[in-house]
């Protein structure tokens, strides 16, 4: 272990912080560290989440203090050595946070006010069989420290991340380790990873993999906004895999994507993945508006009229276009963090059908505008690991 790492962070979360940082890339795994100076509700002080490609697969809290399971393919083929391993170096990560939080808000001069360190190591399994492994941090927001396997050094950021990278280009032992972590240990465990969740993990849509349940595409009735002479369609798409997915809404068969908003592909909770759209409209205005949908699980592109229901064949697929008060749609967008709340997904076989929810929080900073995902994390009472 590095006995001198200090604040590590990560400013992009990259693909729902479980994606691949590479073209090229067929697997990924990837570990997250999260500490603020003020914690608060839906944001632990400290939070270490494991992630195999884009399935959050164990995590710990400073509130939970032990590590959870969250899928039942990782409870089932882990034992308690294993689990007791994890909840060894989270507590001892949970520590070294402490001080390195301290450590970079006196070297920063930062007396007061909110702070945050990320750190995110991980490693990629390529389609020609070759690896590539990171270990990068940050600290508010900005680049503070990088591993440079090769050469086994740390590429600084800013003046002040100088005085780290001294003291840690001096720990030889402890940037070999590193490299062999990213290089082969971490590779080790994401093979193993991929065998324990292969029904999951390794499906992959049109190329012959299982595919989450499909059901219907609804177009909803649109609800006046009281306080805008706007109206906004709001295009809901849910319950599809792989995550890549074009969704346009259309007036009178022309693509409106200039006049449109979206928040992004998020997770569904359940291995799959949602996405809405809206636009606003003036309803004095008569045309014909109907939401494009295109992903490589349908036959051919959809396209709902609003006002009108599509149930799709194949029975895997599930958007829903409605018609949202534009005021519905702007709560929320607060300038900040952007924080992923989940639990386990329930019905699953050994979980006990734990429920599964997954909210976005925004909690918005005095002193960073960083609006990625600063901490994911599940909430699995499975019984006997500690």
């Amino acid at each position: 272990m590095h006995q001198g790492m200090t604040g590590v962070f990560c400013t992009r979360l990259w693909a729902l912080c479980g994606g691949c940082a590479q073209a090229a890339c067929l697997h990924s795994r990837r570990m997250f560290h999260t500490v603020v100076s003020e914690p608060g509700p839906g944001l632990p002080w400290y939070s270490r989440v494991a992630y195999v490609d884009d399935q959050v697969i164990f995590n710990y809290t400073s509130g939970m203090q032990r590590v959870e399971p969250c899928t039942a393919w990782m409870a089932q083929n882990e034992g308690p050595e294993f689990w007791d391993l994890q909840n060894f170096w989270a507590r001892r990560w949970e520590a070294w946070f402490n001080a390195s939080l301290n450590t970079l808000r006196e070297l920063y001069n930062h007396s007061e006010g909110f702070h945050i360190i990320q750190m995110i190591t991980g490693c990629d399994l390529r389609e020609d069989n070759t690896t590539w492994g990171f270990y990068q941090d940050s600290y508010d927001g900005r680049d503070f420290l990088t591993f440079n396997k090769e050469t086994m050094t740390w590429v600084a950021a800013d003046i002040g991340a100088q005085i780290t990278k001294r003291r840690w280009d001096a720990e030889v032992f402890d940037n070999q380790w590193w490299k062999h972590y990213l290089e082969e240990e971490c590779i080790s465990w994401l093979r193993s990873s991929l065998e324990y969740g292969k029904e999951t993990l390794q499906r992959k849509g049109k190329a012959g993999g299982q595919a989450p349940p499909r059901k219907s595409l609804q177009v909803t009735s649109l609800f006046p906004s009281p306080s805008s002479k706007m109206d906004t369609l709001s295009c809901k798409v849910s319950g599809f895999y792989p995550r890549d997915i074009t969704v346009t809404w259309l007036k009178n068969g022309e693509s409106r994507q200039q006049e449109t908003y979206s928040e992004g592909i998020l997770p569904s909770g359940d291995g799959t993945y949602q996405t809405w759209l809206t636009m606003e409209i003036d309803p004095k205005i008569k045309a014909h508006y109907s939401c494009h949908v295109e992903h490589e699980s349908l036959l051919e592109p959809l396209s709902v009229s609003w006002g009108k229901e599509f149930v799709s064949p194949n029975n895997n697929l599930i958007p829903i276009v409605a018609g949202v008060i534009t005021a519905v749609v702007l709560i929320g967008v607060i300038i900040g963090v952007v924080v992923w709340k989940k639990k386990c997904p329930g019905k699953e076989p050994g979980m006990g059908g734990i429920p599964w929810t997954c909210r976005a929080l925004h909690i918005p900073l005095r002193t960073t505008a960083i609006q990625e995902p600063v901490s994911v994390w599940c909430n699995s009472p499975t019984a006997g690991l500690s």
